[in-house]
């Protein structure tokens, strides 16, 4: 079996990327859960918070491995750059998310952030099953991940009116 030595770069420096994304989240996260996120009402579906490092953790691996597929078919190609772009965009407002929800204490602007983040997740695979059809099936626990996390913000928004 060859390995494909881009897929190994690729993938070494999006994980990298994705879980260095996660950590800074997940700081700006816990500075908030003690006293402002523990003081609101939430949804009965809310999962507890020691389910979200390890969901996390494991889809920004996901994403990572995904965007090295990409990657190895090389960045002289459009339509690899356009689903790298895609990825990075959607990566930026994943970060976002987190300032507005936490960093903020804005859900009602969370909500916003997250439905756009949920756009670009589905244009991100959208360009990703063109280039490698088998790396858009790695962010399908993402987009469902960040689906579910729609309803428990908007749950939120709802009950702290």
């Amino acid at each position: 079996m060859k390995i494909n030595k881009a897929f190994i770069v690729g993938s070494v420096i999006a994980v990298s990327l994705c879980l260095l994304v996660g950590g800074v989240s997940g700081y700006i996260t816990r500075m908030a859960i003690p006293v402002w996120y523990a003081g609101l009402e939430k949804p009965f579906f809310t999962p507890p918070n020691g389910l979200f490092a390890p969901v996390w953790t494991t889809l920004y691996i996901l994403m990572g491995i995904a965007a090295g597929g990409v990657w190895a078919k090389g960045l002289h190609h459009r339509w690899v750059k356009t689903a790298l772009y895609h990825f990075a965009a959607q990566l930026v407002v994943n970060a976002l998310w987190t300032l507005a929800f936490f960093g903020l204490k804005r859900p009602e602007l969370g909500l916003v952030v997250i439905i756009t983040l949920l756009v670009l997740i589905e244009r991100c695979i959208h360009w990703f099953k063109i280039v490698n059809r088998t790396t858009a099936f790695l962010l399908y626990p993402y987009f469902a991940w960040v689906l579910f996390a729609t309803f428990l913000n908007a749950g939120i928004v709802y009950l702290n009116q």
